[in-house]
């Protein structure tokens, strides 16, 4: 998600679904190791249910909350990694496919067969976290 804001600040904001419903609040932002980025935010789905993973790219601020253009059932059926850890390639990549998103990276020859346009180092990790 390209944005000059700081991805700290997302946390405790209302995220909704593309129906405008609300999905919970984020809780944790995580960058991509190799550009710093926001990449995933996890959205705490209800006062005891988990967290779930949502992409940062393509959702998008209005105001004050985060829209996420998916439908809520596919939000709550993301896998559930837990928060507060490093999310491992294979995990982000289980993100990916449930997103049905690209991951190859625009500036990689990510195109050419047999590269997926993934590395280890092109995963995330938890906002303000020194690792």
């Amino acid at each position: 998600m390209q944005t000059d804001i700081d991805p700290r600040s997302l946390i405790g904001r209302k995220a909704f679904d593309r129906n405008g419903a609300k999905i919970g609040t984020i809780d944790e932002v995580y960058l991509d190791d190799a550009t710093g980025e926001p990449e995933w935010a996890a959205v705490r789905t209800g006062l005891f249910s988990r967290d779930a993973f949502v992409p940062l790219e393509p959702s998008k601020m209005v105001g004050e909350s985060l829209h996420i253009p998916y439908d809520r059932k596919l939000i709550k059926d993301a896998p559930d990694f837990g928060v507060g850890r490093h999310l491992s390639p294979e995990q982000e990549l289980q993100l990916y496919h449930h997103y049905r998103l690209d991951i190859s990276s625009p500036d990689s020859d990510a195109a050419s067969p047999g590269n997926s346009g993934t590395s280890d180092t092109d995963f995330g990790k938890i906002a303000g976290s020194e690792d």
